[in-house]
């Protein structure tokens, strides 16, 4: 079919050529008298695209992203990568100043919680839905009792105070008790670790035996996973079973020797869901404190039971091998990081 073709066009050519002038012939054939845009086709050829190879740059900009939690991530979360001073600071009781309570009490009155609805019988000490509120005065009384030995951490982010915690230690049966009286983080710095910072900031050596009493599901997950020789959620109970009465009663805070035990690990006829905790007849709004609860037994990760109003968890423990650790410097020291 090519030859047929060919024998055709050349009879055209010869036909065309006969009746144009020699000077209208383009130049650019090799036959002078037949016009460019005739050509055949060229024959096709294979051709490969130009391989490239990718530029790489590398950037100096280094950026610290943080993963704190107080309990674990949710999916679809997601964590703002930046750069943080935070620094954490300890004082013994008879070091923390005025000017420090006054900050720590407006902590905790804009971040611990609001009053709930008291049942018809009790009273509230402050009006549903408000905020509770906290001054400098009653917060010395309660966290830093004339006598005892307590202690103060304070972590700032940014300069920010973002959290801060109390705790107090007296002698049971040879034993030192470490008590976490108060453990407040802001709410705009939570889900970054810095209750369990708090925490390890206020160990000791010496230290045997924890407790906690709190609403708040987070609070007495972040004492075990600070302290804890177990795996949340297998908390070990029967040592607060067999010595919780007598460890609180020893206690030089009021509101800890004043508690009663509640829960079916110490009356087995309880009906009211909870396992392990206290009456404190404190009846804050459960509603924050309920969500974090549903979460954790949602993930099978609770072993205290349900929250009735004007009540509080009760974690307690011992620690059957002491944890050997580098306590935080003193007042006067700090210790700072990036995070």
């Amino acid at each position: 079919r090519g030859c047929g073709r060919l024998k055709v066009e050349n009879l055209f050519w010869r036909r065309v050529r006969s009746t144009l002038p020699p000077q209208q012939l383009p130049i650019d054939h090799p036959d002078p008298r037949i016009d460019a845009r005739y050509k055949a086709p060229p024959p096709a050829t294979c051709t490969m695209a130009h391989r490239t190879t990718p530029a790489v740059r590398f950037s100096d900009a280094v950026g610290v992203q943080s993963l704190e939690s107080q309990y674990p991530q949710r999916r679809g979360e997601a964590h703002n990568a930046r750069m943080a001073k935070q620094m954490t600071e300890l004082f013994e009781c008879g070091q923390v100043t005025e000017d420090m309570l006054e900050h720590a009490a407006q902590l905790f009155s804009e971040n611990y919680g609001i009053w709930g609805q008291p049942p018809p019988s009790g009273r509230s000490s402050g009006k549903p839905g408000n905020r509770v509120k906290m001054s400098a005065s009653r917060l010395r009384a309660q966290c830093l009792p004339a006598g005892s030995r307590s202690s103060y951490a304070r972590v700032t982010v940014d300069g920010v105070l973002a959290g801060n915690a109390f705790a107090c230690r007296w002698r049971y049966k040879g034993r030192q008790v470490f008590w976490v009286t108060q453990l407040v983080v802001h709410r705009d710095y939570r889900e970054r670790r810095l209750a369990t910072t708090l925490l390890l900031a206020l160990l000791e050596n010496d230290d045997d035996i924890f407790g906690i009493m709190s609403s708040h599901p987070a609070a007495c997950k972040a004492l075990a996973k600070a302290f804890g020789n177990f795996v949340f959620p297998h908390v070990p109970l029967d040592f607060a079973r067999q010595h919780a009465a007598d460890v609180m009663a020893g206690s030089p805070v009021s509101y800890i020797k004043g508690a009663k035990l509640c829960g079916s690990l110490f009356h087995p006829g309880d009906t009211t869901g909870l396992r392990c905790g206290v009456d404190s007849d404190f009846f804050v709004d459960h509603t924050e404190p309920l969500e974090a609860l549903a979460w954790f037994k949602e993930m099978g990760e609770w072993p205290l039971g349900d929250l009735p109003d004007g009540h509080e968890f009760l974690l307690l423990f011992e620690l059957a091998r002491r944890r050997r650790s580098r306590p935080l410097q003193r007042a006067g020291q700090e210790k700072s990081q990036a995070s």
